[in-house]
């Protein structure tokens, strides 16, 4: 599960460029069923909440994985993410919370982007660090959102290439993406245009390659991801959206 995330975030945090939209909302809930090989062993849902933090509004953005099936009664996964977003589409707030067959972490990240410096508290160990970090940066999941009010279809380009810094895991990254160009997706809701992505990643423990890691978001206004597929160092993953709720705009199936 922790993989789907990371998967997400390397995704949606390398696309970027200056276009601004309202993509998403308050009550957005996105749901995925994960894959590894053949199985069906997780489920991830994303959600959008309108809040406050330190006075000033926010918005709450909630991300949830937990395995299902024999995984569930082998190797039991719960794992919640939470990021809190200002108005500058930043990150302000960054939880990490996960336990995957006894791995766990427990980590709030707070942001300061006048200083240029991120806090981590870690409640396992029971220390707190602070780092530097670069401009815009973005974490796990406002990465994401960010690109979602951030690309511009009508002015894409195939081969185009964008970066984007993130910090995660106690390191600033600076990741890229190449538009490969567009395609149509068979789904549970049907044949759906997208828009597809390729990732530069790094080929260590997780990914099998650079070029390991694939996603296709919906070619309309709410740009949400309908699948996502990665090659890892152990077995292969894929990410397929499987329910929706409360979006901005309204979800193109394409008629034959």
């Amino acid at each position: 599960m922790m993989k789907f995330f990371i998967c997400l975030a390397i995704a949606f945090s390398s696309v970027f460029c200056s276009y601004s939209q309202s993509a998403y909302k308050d009550g957005e809930w996105l749901s995925f069923k994960i894959k590894y090989g053949w199985f069906n062993t997780s489920k991830a849902t994303l959600e959008v909440r309108k809040t406050r933090l330190n006075n000033k509004d926010v918005n709450h953005i909630i991300g949830n994985g937990k395995s299902v099936g024999l995984l569930d009664v082998f190797f039991k996964v719960r794992d919640r993410y939470e990021t809190y977003i200002n108005q500058d589409e930043l990150p302000v707030k960054f939880v990490r919370k996960i336990d995957e067959g006894g791995y766990k972490k427990d980590k709030e990240l707070y942001f300061n982007h006048n200083s240029r410096r991120v806090k981590v508290i870690d409640h396992k160990s029971g220390t707190t660090e602070s780092f530097d970090f670069k401009y815009n940066t973005q974490d796990m999941l406002s990465a994401f959102y960010k690109l979602r009010n951030s690309i511009d279809i009508e002015t894409l380009k195939v081969g185009q290439e964008f970066r984007l810094n993130m910090f995660f895991d106690n390191e600033n990254y600076d990741f890229k993406t190449k538009f490969l160009g567009y395609e149509v997706l068979d789904s549970k809701f049907g044949r759906v245009a997208c828009l597809k992505f390729r990732p530069y990643v790094k080929a260590e423990r997780i990914f099998e390659a650079q070029e390991s890691l694939t996603f296709w978001i919906t070619a309309d206004q709410n740009k949400i991801p309908l699948k996502i597929e990665a090659e890892l160092a152990v077995g292969s993953l894929t990410a397929e959206l499987d329910g929706f709720k409360g979006l901005s705009h309204s979800f193109r199936v394409m008629i034959d």
